[in-house]
């Protein structure tokens, strides 16, 4: 793993591998923090972030007196990592998810942008083509955040494997990057909340009487290379989720 990883992001990595792949199996309880700081893993401060980052991306709790217990799946999942932080996770360790993590319900393909925010985003006219990518993460059997990708049509001369709604083989801004010269950067996320369409109460599983209201959070990152904007990230997370930064 790159030096350059900070020391309490390499604990917090380790550890989630090891709820991965069982060695902390639900109900359990990790070690206290004194005794990873005992054994020279770091400092307080520092072993310390680590467990607030296992329980910020929903893997564990923590309660006074009783220490840090892994979740299993019949636990809710309360929060979910930001768009950056999945990404900063790939390019970190190559994984897409986080334990206990899926995709499911993958679509992409051509559509038309009838969004005038989403077309005035991407520097397109209303209703030119755009590639949308979509898929709803899920977290121990429960749908957590609907994401969507849009897409300049341009991207397409570069890289036709965005039609294939699968995961590419390696990450497509990188495949990019190679195939033309041009970096591509990303700009803050931006957050905004608003109210949850029937579709997307839908892919959540969520039923309500008509006429509620149901406020979900909302992130969205625009890419860019050397020619403008390139694609807009969009993630609308479950209703009464938390949105958390670590990455």
């Amino acid at each position: 793993m790159s030096p350059t990883v900070p020391k309490w992001r390499r604990i917090a990595d380790r550890l989630a591998a090891q709820i991965s792949d069982g060695t902390y199996p639900p109900g359990s309880r990790l070690p206290h923090i004194q005794e990873l700081v005992s054994g020279g893993e770091g400092s307080t401060a520092t072993v310390h972030r680590a467990y607030q980052t296992l329980e910020a991306e929903g893997l564990v709790r923590s309660s006074r007196g009783h220490g840090t217990t892994v979740l299993g799946a019949d636990d809710a999942a309360r929060s979910a990592v930001t768009g950056a932080g999945r990404l900063a996770r790939l390019t970190r360790t190559g994984q897409p998810y986080s334990p206990r993590e899926t995709a499911e319900n993958r679509h992409s393909g051509l559509r038309s942008c009838a969004d005038d925010q989403v077309a005035a985003l991407l520097g397109i006219d209303p209703y030119d083509e755009i590639v949308v990518r979509s898929r709803t993460f899920v977290r121990d059997g429960k749908p957590t955040i609907l994401g969507l990708n849009f897409i300049h049509v341009r991207a397409l001369e570069h890289l036709p494997e965005l039609l294939d709604p699968n995961p590419t083989p390696r990450w497509r801004h990188d495949l990019y990057t190679e195939r033309t010269g041009r970096t591509v950067t990303a700009e803050p996320e931006r957050r905004s909340a608003r109210l949850a369409s029937a579709n997307e109460l839908s892919e959540f599983g969520i039923d309500v009487l008509p006429g509620i209201a149901v406020p979900v959070l909302v992130l969205r990152t625009m890419f860019r290379d050397d020619i403008g904007p390139l694609e807009l990230w969009e993630d609308i997370y479950r209703p009464g989720m938390e949105q958390v930064d670590q990455h």
